[in-house]
């Protein structure tokens, strides 16, 4: 069991849909009642509180009838567009007998990949902290596109937890915490109570399944786990269908996999919306053993001639990840260059460039200024 330092700062609470769904599929009001609760305690222990919470296709499911998950994405968006109104409805009676507001943000990735829309979001949910209203931000099925999907809300609520400089990210899921091994595995599996850092051999017990509910699957929580301990911000992944849980988060103790936040390291707000828009999709440069010493002994910016293979669809101003010869991600930065264009200067010294493409905007593909190193 942790014993947690929050302070009277903010937190941010992500509830995926698997612990809002019941075992027919549908929103589970004990769940949704339990959490309330929790965040009106919190909140009258001076605290503030951001819910992230999926749920608007397993409503949606309820309110038609839908017996399974949805197949295609008309249906997911389908039901979204249902369900989203019952979610908030059902957030809104839980606290109303808390005597709390609730307000719905909904976002899509390029809300916060648009760096002029991810201030104006930011601005608008410290306003509604400011005046004691709960923010309920949830992804925009409706709208959202397979290829700029969160992954479950997961990447959403570390973006969010990083742009509102939030003390703690607590995300609720339906396993115990991050396990030794798959839960398929063997018997002897064990929940792994604490992560100084997130390594390669962590990302390796990332259960990469998803459930019939949710889509984020374990990875993805690594993932928001990540962003936010190299921001300095702990995180907690803890089972949010255990109605012990929120007894205990309420006497500020949780038991489940805390992430303690990394320490040396002061990144910029720049810096920190450069990591918070890394992409679940592939968009990656691999790099050989020169360049990889060359960004992290000095930080140096990443040109054509150290790129030795792109992975990956990106364009000009996506953030990109940048990979090492042994396949570890070393840094990740703004890419000056689209994919096809790296594709065919990649290993060419910079004079090079305008001869192959027709014209040279930039010496660097990645300069050192829009990169965060990942690898010390």
């Amino acid at each position: 069991m942790h014993r947690l330092d929050i302070g009277r700062g903010i937190v941010v609470v992500k509830v995926g849909s698997a612990v809002l769904a019941d075992p027919q599929g549908h929103l589970d009001a004990t769940v949704i009642d339990q959490l309330a609760q929790l965040v009106a305690a919190w909140m009258e222990q001076g605290r503030a509180v951001v819910l992230v919470s999926s749920g608007a296709i397993v409503a949606g499911r309820g309110v038609l009838g839908w017996p399974r998950p949805p197949r295609t994405l008309p249906e997911k968006q389908a039901l979204a567009a249902t369900g989203q109104s019952h979610l908030m409805h059902a957030y809104t009676r839980a606290f109303a007998r808390h005597r709390r507001h609730v307000a719905q943000i909904l976002l899509t990735r390029e809300d916060m990949d648009d760096r002029r829309r991810y201030l104006n979001t930011r601005y608008t949910i410290e306003r509604l902290v400011e005046l004691g209203v709960v923010p309920v931000i949830n992804e925009n099925d409706t709208t959202a596109v397979e290829e700029i999907e969160f992954g479950d809300n997961d990447i959403l609520a570390a973006i969010v937890t990083v742009k509102i400089q939030a003390n703690l990210l607590l995300i609720l899921t339906t396993v115990d915490g991050l396990l030794s091994d798959r839960p398929s595995g063997l018997s002897n599996v064990h929940v792994v109570p604490l992560v100084e850092r997130v390594t390669p051999e962590v990302e390796a017990l990332a259960d990469r399944a998803v459930t019939a509910l949710g889509r984020g699957g374990m990875q993805t929580k690594i993932q928001a786990a990540q962003t936010v301990t190299r921001a300095g911000i702990a995180a907690v992944l803890a089972n949010g269908r255990n109605p012990e849980t929120y007894d205990l988060l309420q006497r500020d103790c949780v038991r489940g996999t805390l992430f303690v936040p990394e320490t040396g390291i002061h990144l910029t707000r720049r810096e920190q919306w450069i990591m918070s828009a890394r992409s679940r999709q592939p968009r990656q440069l691999v790099v050989d053993e020169g360049a990889r010493r060359a960004l992290i002994g000095g930080k140096k910016s990443l040109l054509a001639a150290g790129i030795s293979q792109v992975v990956g669809d990106f364009r000009p101003g996506d953030v990109v990840d940048i990979v090492g010869p042994d396949g570890r991600a070393i840094a990740c930065g703004l890419t000056n260059y689209s994919a096809p264009d790296v594709e065919r200067i990649k290993g060419l010294r910079s004079n090079r460039i305008a001869a192959v493409l027709g014209h040279k905007p930039y010496d660097e593909v990645v300069h050192r200024d829009n990169l965060v190193i990942l690898e010390t």
